[in-house]
């Protein structure tokens, strides 16, 4: 084998073809090792019989397919442009080097497949012009024509430009007599010249427009530069592009590095989504390199038929008819010639699909790197899920305690729901938290955020926010509770729900002292509370009483004394009924508020009104019982005015019982 080895390439070197080194004789070592395998060559001194195969010509044509070569540039072309747009960074620190590595690669396959497939139009036009089949396309012949008329028109322009330049010489020289005669033949000759140049400018854009627009249906040459335009990153304008240099596109800081679970996510559908991309970009990588095998596959058939055949004329006797020697050499040469052509165009493929599997690795490994990223993440998806779930459990078993403890321990109805509200916030508040550490790690920009989130709820909401504020005075110590008796903004009646941002009460209505439902609720905003236009009148918490008084006028004549000491006796004798009750709420007052408030008890007063003297007996009563309390006392004065007569004598007029606190 290697006798036959050494022998081709002493002819291939003896005929100039340059061979790249072991690159080349890697690239065709199968080939040489199935043409030795199937035609040993014979023993030194050995004869072989002539056959059919020692004629000239006998290698059998190359059978290439112009649609197929089309056909792979344009899927490289859609693969190339997958490569470099069709995965995004996720923020790996790997995604530069990966993504470089990648656009290095799929640009360097890329250029193989060009330079491949433009060997193979040359060696497609070589057969078919070898057999005659090969005619020339209009485009072809219109552009020579272009070509010949740019040249003509571009010599005689030279031509003009030198007689013009001659004339411009001999007109100082010239006496005046003839000079006018030179002047307008140098002036013809101008405007002949202008012509020309016009001329020249309109073939030069047709034949632009010509090689630009004519390649379209050039036949497969045109076909493949029509592509190469396509992409002028890789093989730009030129026809034997550079290696241009590729910019690595810097990694976007990754979300997932913030800790937060919604940007974890994200994050994690980031990487499954560039995983999928790059499993689509590996298919399509599998299916490049086996459209690239396919088209190597005649080559290496019409490749392995060359060798065959040198080894077979090899193998020959030495011939000692001239004839027979000029027609071996000229095999010789054809075979290599066939040699450099099929060289060409197959070494270019063998190296894009070593590319293409370099590629193929560099995919893989990039979607290993995301696959154990997007493990990590997801693990820490789930830990802060877990996390989230038991602290929410955590609170929300803590909320039930404090609910059943309050209900078994608070026995006050007022207590009780404050016990509870608190509840609600202090749950609240921890729920927000869990929920602002589970969702967001980024505090430095969630607190510029949150400022301005809050200054904007602090305009819209500015009302709601007064109201839950005044909440926590109404249920404070001096606060509202559940049945209360409250005036405000002019409405009297007896609160029945207290709100986190409302306040709810029983309307009561009623002339002079005695009030009744009427069946209407008003709401109040809790903010009524900050406003100094409706001021809110209550009792002191543990206080069910209020100060009515009995009014009499005293006659000029009468004994104002005697009057009063009878008419105190009377409102004591009412009093004394409910005396205790009175006290007893006394005594609540003086342990809530910790002062000293003097005993409440029913007093007498002298005063001078425009009708005369007045005499006004104050008594405390009870609110709820209030209506029972006037209508005996109304009752009791009466009776004392009518059997006492010297108290009638005193007295002038009705008397009238009347509240002493408005409101």
């Amino acid at each position: 084998m290697w006798e036959t080895i050494k022998h081709l390439i002493a002819n291939l070197r003896a005929s100039r073809i340059p061979i790249t080194g072991m690159v080349v004789f890697a690239s065709i070592a199968e080939v040489f090792t199935w043409a030795q395998n199937s035609t040993p060559p014979p023993a030194p001194g050995a004869v072989v019989a002539p056959s059919s195969q020692t004629m000239p010509n006998a290698v059998a044509p190359i059978r290439l397919d112009e649609s197929a070569v089309l056909s792979h540039l344009n899927q490289l072309i859609n693969w190339y442009r997958h490569c470099t747009t069709g995965i995004q960074p996720v923020g790996l620190p790997s995604d530069a080097i990966y993504e470089d590595n990648a656009k290095s690669l799929s640009s360097q396959v890329v250029r193989l497949a060009f330079q491949s497939a433009k060997a193979e139009a040359a060696l497609i036009a070589a057969q078919q012009k070898k057999s005659g089949a090969h005619q020339p396309s209009a485009e072809t012949s219109q552009q020579q024509n272009l070509l010949q008329m740019e040249a003509r028109t571009s010599s005689q322009i030279d031509q003009l430009q030198s007689q013009i330049e001659t004339l411009n010489e001999q007109i100082p020289k010239t006496p005046s007599a003839a000079r006018d005669s030179l002047i307008s033949q140098r002036d013809a000759l101008q405007g002949e010249l202008e012509l020309q140049k016009a001329l020249l400018d309109a073939i030069q854009k047709m034949a632009a427009f010509v090689e630009t627009n004519g390649e379209i249906s050039g036949g497969l040459e045109g076909g493949i530069n029509q592509l190469a335009r396509s992409i002028p990153d890789v093989l730009g304008t030129s026809a034997n592009p550079q290696k241009t240099a590729v910019t690595p596109t810097p990694a976007k800081p990754s979300i997932a590095n913030s800790g937060g679970l919604i940007s974890e996510a994200v994050t994690l559908y980031g990487y499954v989504s560039a995983a999928h991309e790059i499993e689509g970009i590996l298919k399509e990588t599998d299916a490049m390199r086996d459209a690239a095998d396919r088209l190597r596959t005649p080559l290496r058939d019409a490749m392995r038929s060359t060798i065959q055949r040198s080894q077979q004329l090899a193998s020959q006797p030495p011939a000692t008819d001239p004839q027979q020697l000029q027609a071996e050499k000229q095999e010789f040469q054809q075979l290599t010639e066939r040699f450099k052509q099929l060289s060409g165009a197959m070494l270019p493929l063998s190296q894009e699909i070593i590319v293409l599997n370099d590629s193929k690795t560099n995919f893989e490994e990039w979607r290993s790197a995301m696959s154990r990223e997007s493990r990590q993440v997801l693990r820490s998806v789930l830990i802060r899920v877990i996390a989230i779930v038991v602290a929410l459990t955590v609170i929300l078993v803590l909320s039930q305690v404090w609910r059943r403890i309050t209900f078994r321990y608070v026995s006050d109805p007022r207590r009780r729901r404050q016990f509870l509200v608190m509840r609600r916030v202090v749950i609240g508040f921890l729920i927000t938290v869990v929920l602002v550490l589970g969702f967001v790690s980024e505090f430095s920009s969630l607190a510029t955020f949150a400022g301005f989130i809050t200054a904007g709820i602090a305009v819209g909401l500015q009302a709601v926010l007064l109201s839950v504020a005044a909440y926590f005075f109404i249920i404070g110590r001096y606060g509202i509770r559940v049945g209360d008796r409250i005036s405000v903004a002019g409405v009297t009646g007896d609160v029945v729900d207290i709100g986190l941002v409302r306040l709810y009460l029983m309307e009561l209505a009623g002339t002079g002292l005695d009030f009744y439902p009427t069946g209407r609720i008003v709401v109040f905003s809790n903010a009524v509370l900050f406003q100094t236009s409706t001021p809110l009148f209550k009792q002191i918490p543990g206080t069910e009483y209020t100060w009515h008084e009995v009014v009499v006028m005293i006659a000029p004549e009468g004994n104002h004394q005697e009057a009063q000491k009878k008419l105190v006796t009377a409102v004591n004798s009412v009093y004394s009924r409910y005396r205790d009750n009175i006290e007893r709420q006394h005594a609540a007052i003086e342990r809530h508020a910790d002062i000293q408030v003097e005993r409440p008890q029913p007093e007498a007063r002298l005063q001078f009104a425009d009708a005369g003297l007045e005499l006004l007996v104050r008594y405390p009563v009870e609110i709820r019982k209030a209506p029972d309390i006037d209508e005996e006392m109304t009752r009791r004065v009466l009776e004392l005015i009518e059997t006492d007569p010297g108290l009638k004598a005193a007295v002038a007029g009705t008397p009238k019982i009347r509240s002493a606190v408005k409101g």
